[in-house]
């Protein structure tokens, strides 16, 4: 498609870094199947068609991450940075399909959720003040230091 203008050349250069850009998101082992697609604006289109989620499937997939969350709780095998970095995932999942959860909930959850060698120092943190404001960052940080 010859470019006559300026406008026309800059436009064009849009389309082609949008259409690249969509392109790089597409996981490889799908890619061929939009690959056929050569208009940016079309091709965003079937990306969410194919990728994204209808009501139904993220009401079916905060229902089970709500049940992960409340059933969430460490084995004694693992370790405070494990158990962590799992519930951090789980509350970041949940966050991004708008379920709200309050900070101190969280902060709770990561206290009752510790094995038994945690009792001691969970029972103090959860009688804290602070537990309501402070970030689930920061209560990981001060227990890390009891660690064993």
């Amino acid at each position: 498609m010859p470019i006559t203008s300026a406008e026309d050349k800059a436009q064009r250069i849009l389309e082609v870094k949008a259409r690249s850009t969509l392109m790089m998101g597409i996981p490889n082992k799908h890619r061929l199947k939009f690959n056929s697609i050569k208009n940016d604006k079309l091709l965003l289109k079937a990306v969410e068609k194919r990728f994204g989620r209808n009501v139904a499937t993220k009401k079916t997939q905060r229902n089970l991450l709500k049940q992960q969350y409340e059933n969430f709780t460490a084995p004694s095998s693992e370790m405070l940075d494990q158990t962590f970095d799992r519930l951090q995932k789980l509350v970041s999942q949940l966050e991004l399909l708008d379920e709200k959860l309050s900070q101190e909930d969280v902060n709770q959850k990561l206290l009752r959720s510790l094995s038994p060698e945690w009792n001691t120092h969970a029972v103090v943190w959860r009688n804290k003040a602070e537990l309501e404001t402070m970030s689930m960052d920061d209560l990981y940080n001060n227990l890390k230091v009891y660690e064993p």
